[in-house]
Parts: C-alpha cells; sequence; structure tokens
C-alpha cells in the first residue's frame, strides 16, 4: 500500500475538528481520531466528540470502539490507525488524522517498542509512595531517572507518572527510551500540520468551551457513566482532563466553582504539553501563532495538497 495520509495536529480547543470538516466538505476526506479520549462510548461531551449525524455524513473512524471501563493503549491505537488508513487509501480517499494525542502521533511515526506488561506489584507499591510523599515527589523521582519523560509529564498527572516509573522499576531502562526506539516503516506517508496557536486566545477558547461543556450537561454525563458502568477514579477514562475534575466534584471533594477551576487550569496545562510535543516532532509545518490566519492557512494547504493527490 501506498499513498499520503495527513494529520493535523494541535492543542485541545485549537479548531482542528472544526477546520478538518471544512477540508472533508470539498475534499474526498475520511477523518481518524487521533484522541485517546474519542475511543470511549458515552464520554460526548466532555470530548467535544462530533456528533452521530456529522459521522454519518463525513466518515469518522476510531471513535466509540470501547467502553470507559476498558483500557486502550498507543500499540493498540497505532495498529487500528494504520488498518484505517490503509483501508481509507484503497477507497481512494483521503484520510486526515485529526487530534492531540500526541503520544498516538509519535507511536505512528516513529514506532513503539514493546513496553512490559502492567505489573500490579510495582503499581501498588508506587501508590503507597504516593499516598505517603504526593504524586509530585514521584514526579522529582522519574526526572532523575528519565528527565525526557519527567519533562512531558505534569508533577500531578498519576497515570503517566506511575506508568513511566513501572517501567523504569521493571525494565531499568527509562520509557523515553524505550518509545520509538526501533521505528517501524510505514506503508504510505504522513504529512504533518500542526496548529499553534497565541497562548491568550487558547485559553481564553479553553475557558469558554468548559464552560459550554457544563452547560451542555457534563456533570450528568459523568453522573450517568458511573451509573452503568462500574467505574474508578483511577481509570484512564476517568481520568481524562474535565472527567477528572468532575468526579472529585460528585465526590464532594471540590464545589462547581472549584471543579471548574480546576478543570480550566488542567485543560490549559494539557494545552502546555501539547504544545511542547508539537515543538519536538521533526518534519511538521507548524503555523506558528500569528492570529486568525493560521487556520486558513492550514486549510488551503489541506486543499490545495488534497486536490494534487485527487488528481494524481
Amino acid at each position: 500500500m501506498t499513498g499520503t495520509a495527513y494529520a493535523l495536529l494541535g492543542p485541545t480547543a485549537s479548531g482542528k475538528s472544526a477546520l478538518a470538516l471544512k477540508a472533508a466538505e470539498r475534499l474526498p476526506v475520511e477523518i481518524v481520531s487521533l484522541d485517546s479520549a474519542l475511543v470511549y462510548r458515552g464520554m460526548d461531551i466532555g470530548t467535544a466528540k462530533p456528533g452521530r449525524a456529522l459521522r454519518e455524513r463525513v466518515p469518522h473512524h476510531l471513535i466509540d470502539i470501547i467502553n470507559p471501563d476498558e483500557s486502550y493503549s498507543a500499540g493498540r491505537w497505532r495498529a487500528d490507525a494504520l488498518r484505517a488508513v490503509s483501508e481509507i487509501l484503497e477507497r481512494k480517499c483521503i484520510p486526515l488524522l485529526v487530534g492531540g494525542t500526541m503520544l498516538y502521533y509519535r507511536a505512528l511515526t516513529a514506532g513503539l517498542d514493546e513496553l512490559p506488561q502492567a505489573d500490579a506489584r510495582v503499581r501498588a507499591e508506587i501508590d503507597r509512595e504516593a499516598a505517603r510523599h504526593g504524586w509530585p515527589a514521584l514526579h522529582a523521582e522519574l526526572a532523575a531517572v528519565d528527565p525526557d519523560a519527567a519533562r512531558r509529564i505534569a508533577p500531578n498527572d498519576s497515570q503517566r507518572i506511575q506508568r513511566a516509573l513501572e517501567v523504569w522499576r521493571v525494565t531499568g531502562k527509562p520509557l523515553s527510551a524505550l518509545h520509538g526506539a526501533s521505528s517501524a516503516k510505514l506503508p504510505f506517508e504522513v504529512r504533518g500540520i500542526a496548529l499553534m496557536p497565541e497562548r491568550a486566545a487558547l485559553h481564553e477558547r479553553i475557558e469558554k468551551r468548559f464552560d459550554a461543556m457544563l452547560r451542555l450537561g457534563l456533570i450528568d454525563e459523568v453522573k450517568g457513566l458511573r451509573k452503568k458502568y462500574r467505574l474508578s477514579a483511577s481509570m484512564p477514562s476517568m481520568r481524562a482532563v474535565g472527567y477528572r475534575q468532575v468526579w472529585e466534584h460528585l465526590e464532594g471533594k471540590a464545589d462547581r466553582s472549584t471543579m471548574r477551576s480546576r478543570a480550566v487550569a488542567a485543560t490549559r496545562q494539557l494545552a502546555k504539553r501539547q504544545m511542547t510535543w508539537l515543538r519536538s516532532f521533526p518534519d511538521l509545518l507548524r503555523l506558528d501563532a500569528g492570529g486568525a490566519q493560521d487556520p486558513a492557512v492550514a486549510l488551503h494547504l489541506l486543499l490545495d495538497e488534497g486536490r494534487q493527490l485527487a488528481r494524481g
């Protein structure tokens, strides 16, 4: 299989999805989600998931494929994405990967080595240490053994700190050295465009978007998920930004105002980490902060290359 897949990357709330849909209105595009939260069924409001009617109009892939009480890995996403992109190319359509889960993009383009399976004993030991000393202390430990991973992980991101320390303790090797250590050759080319919005404007969009999610019923959505599935706060789905803070609110650990403030702050921190990832990727066309013209430039590039691809 040969051909070209396009990737539209950017931090949360940067307008990637809207831009992708504009491209799909004018080209035979099928969208492949590059988002670790969109894989979960029932998590619609807090992920800004495209509605069913929209997905019927423009084909979307790797959305609503597992329940929120199940697990999903970067390696599994890579395999699913390879299959989806190859099938789209076989249909003579244009694959457009859209999202902000940068680990997934790196997994696709650089490959992922086989990582050790979860070790319950080691995880329990890390959890006990976190209960005694706090996750920032364990983040400091991670920085000593795997500074590259620590730079990409927030001091309170318990899930990712735990996994990185677990890999170190099980293998004696830093997680950052294992990710992408062996690059699997792709059966198609990937051309990536990154939206790099101005910080203040992005922060304002993040705040407005979370307020809109609350108005749409995010709290009730989480209540419904808790009733339907056997969930816990430690599950990856409920550690997603927004869902984690609503969970704490429902547990009585934060009032609504505090929950909102924490969610907005966490989302801004996520966006900051995503921007750091984007600056580190080679061969990306980065549309740096410059105002409203950047999405228009990205759309023009997508349409222009897409038309060339269609003619070829």
